[in-house]
């Protein structure tokens, strides 16, 4: 775990403090000096880690033919982690009770089956049920839908000492939405239409609620104790997952 804790392997000595018992005190290395120090070990317990990722309708948008949809790009980026992760020894399954974390090469299967899965709503909200006190979370969508279903899962999450990693995942026309005389938006679950004859005119108002909504993410990530990242699907899948597994050793 790369911090001191209950293991078996040296970690570091420290100086002494009040409080430490006579025994954790080590003799050979205060010998060389005029100050006690304490040997520390490494700490080797296992964490829990739990995913949640959007299957909603919203993620099966992509602009182009060349670019991946929204939920393969997330569904690859967590089940990647998630490999990278069950090789270090720690446990991962999903949020919720369907999948509690596990270790081992069965739960990859596992988890590959049931990140497969759609859902039929136009936006999935987070799953906050069964968090794991103290554990490491990971939630990967388009945050497209509603806002307060996210303050509420993080914010019950904080409550528990869940700490963790949310990863907004953009097309690259979300951000630059290159729309321009009629055009009809449309979402990908059918539920929402709009027609326009001035898309251009819609542009500069579009981006302004993009960047507030972005802002609001990155203020909740704050006050939870959470990292917010950006990933765009025309950018390599390997930046998002070093800032995925970057950000869950800083949430540590």
């Amino acid at each position: 775990r790369r911090r001191a804790g209950l293991g078996d392997d040296f970690w570091q000595y420290r100086p002494a403090q009040t409080g430490d018992s006579r025994r954790a005190i080590d003799h050979r290395r205060s010998a060389m000096g005029d100050h006690e120090f304490v040997r520390e070990r490494e700490w080797q317990i296992a964490q829990s880690v739990m995913l949640w990722v959007d299957q909603g309708a919203s993620m099966r948008f992509a602009s182009t033919a060349d670019l991946p949809e929204k939920a393969d790009r997330a569904r690859l980026l967590s089940l990647a982690l998630a490999i990278l992760l069950i090789r270090g020894g720690e446990r991962v399954g999903l949020t919720g009770t369907e999948l509690p974390p596990r270790r081992g090469n069965p739960q990859i299967l596992r988890l590959t089956e049931m990140l497969s899965r759609d859902s039929e709503a136009d936006y999935a909200p987070p799953e906050h049920r069964a968090m794991i006190p103290n554990a490491r979370a990971v939630f990967v969508s388009d945050f497209m839908g509603d806002l307060g279903q996210v303050r509420e899962a993080l914010t019950k999450a904080a409550d528990r000492g869940v700490r963790g990693a949310l990863l907004h995942v953009l097309d690259p026309s979300e951000e630059a939405f290159p729309f321009a005389g009629r055009t009809v938006f449309e979402s990908m679950g059918g539920t929402l239409r709009h027609e326009t004859l001035k898309a251009n005119d819609l542009r500069d108002r579009y981006i302004d609620r993009l960047a507030a909504r972005k802002h609001e993410l990155q203020q909740l990530c704050t006050l939870t104790g959470w990292r917010y990242g950006l990933h765009h699907t025309d950018k390599p899948a390997q930046t998002g997952l070093l800032w995925l597994y970057g950000a869950l050793d800083r949430a540590a």
